[in-house]
């Protein structure tokens, strides 16, 4: 059978339905759906999709969500951000079971085996454990990540963009970065956000537009929104029982949470990109602790991975979970966009590489085969005398 999110527990639907399943019961606005367990009578075939039909019908057939719930994700020891396939804005329930596959099959990606070999030592089947989780999409005016205080006294980061939060956990955007202090005084940076991803509102799925320039540098929450945000992290990590990277969306005023996990590694402090005072000295936002000299090598797309030679630091657009594998050779990451809550930075921070994100037009400043000096810890990028 089926479970009802609000039902969900840790031990029979995987760590990210069981941690949401608690905040239902602890009264957080959660979208709401059902879980998919690994196992049991309804776990596939045409039993699966009697009962996915009989969930659907319940939830009255709305554009959903469908993402993995791993026994090995969302953990105190490795997140695997972005390591599983997530499908967004799927309706009916032919697309509903082949969103489900899909996230099942994505456990034996090589992506997968290369995250696990690095942050568990081991290859175990991935898929052991894996129950899937369907919820209603939240059709969001903005999105983003935050995470909650490792210490006491240090405010709450947020990272912030308009619409799904894809865009920011992705690293396709520049976000906007919030701290909210304990007293509740919130500072904003803004980021270059040049594009957003909404649902289609036609066909399933997702769409990607460019933002009108007045709103790329325009804040995407006033001071209150973030005060809330905030406070809605502070009881979640109460309840959790520790520090928390929380996946959050705003619709109509309505603030929803998506996905809290424990942070497995803590980001530097934030500095906000400072002007380049000298050519030779590029600036972004500090996303993996740490320095290292090395040769940059510039990748477009997955085309240019079998350049990437060990020992090289990788100078890139964006990563997405694909790049993976290139977090095992490089020894270090810089990006052009993306902020340091997102998915590439956080698998950067659990692989022990520094990394630099946001460097605008890094993949024109830097060129292949330049020597570099990367500061994950204080945000810049320094290319050398060849």
């Amino acid at each position: 059978m089926l479970i009802p999110l609000f039902c969900a527990t840790r031990s029979h639907c995987g760590s990210k339905a069981g941690t949401l399943g608690v905040l239902l019961h602890h009264g957080l606005p959660v979208p709401d759906g059902f879980v998919v367990p690994s196992t049991g009578e309804a776990a596939a075939g045409p039993a699966l999709h009697s009962a996915v039909a009989r969930e659907l019908d319940l939830l009255g057939n709305p554009v959903l969500a469908v993402r993995s719930s791993a026994a090995t994700e969302d953990t105190a020891d490795a997140s695997a951000a972005g390591q599983y396939e997530s499908v967004i804005g799927v309706q009916g329930v032919d697309a509903v079971c082949a969103a489900i596959t899909a996230c099942r099959a994505s456990a034996h990606a090589a992506r997968v085996g290369d995250y696990r070999r690095r942050t568990n030592g081991h290859t175990a089947d991935a898929a052991h454990g894996m129950a899937v989780l369907v919820q209603r999409v939240v059709e969001a005016d903005v999105s983003g990540v935050l995470f909650t205080p490792t210490q006491p006294g240090d405010p709450i980061r947020v990272e912030a963009s308009w619409g799904l939060g894809l865009a920011v956990v992705d690293g396709i955007v520049t976000p906007d970065t919030y701290e909210v202090a304990p007293d509740g005084k919130a500072t904003c940076t803004t980021g270059s956000k040049q594009i957003r991803i909404d649902l289609h509102t036609e066909t399933a799925g997702v769409t990607t537009s460019a933002v009108a320039d007045e709103r790329q540098t325009a804040r995407t929450l006033d001071d209150r929104m973030a005060t809330v945000l905030a406070g809605l992290g502070n009881r979640i990590a109460g309840f959790l029982g520790g520090p928390q990277d929380i996946e959050w969306a705003v619709a109509d005023g309505k603030v929803w949470i998506l996905q809290a996990r424990p942070i497995t590694a803590v980001p530097p402090a934030f500095a906000a990109p400072a002007p380049d005072i000298h050519t030779e000295t590029l600036s972004g936002t500090p996303g993996s602790h740490g320095t290292v000299t090395a040769t940059a090598r510039v990748v477009h797309g997955p085309a240019d991975f079998v350049a990437v030679r060990p020992g090289e630091v990788v100078v890139c657009p964006y990563t997405d979970p694909a790049w993976t594998p290139l977090f095992t050779i490089a020894t270090g990451v810089v990006t052009e966009t993306g902020g340091a809550l997102s998915h590439a930075a956080i698998v950067a921070r659990e692989y022990g590489i520094p990394a630099v994100l946001g460097v605008a037009n890094a993949t024109k400043r830097i060129e292949t085969g330049d020597p570099i000096t990367l500061d994950g810890t204080a945000g810049s990028v320094t290319i050398l005398p060849s």
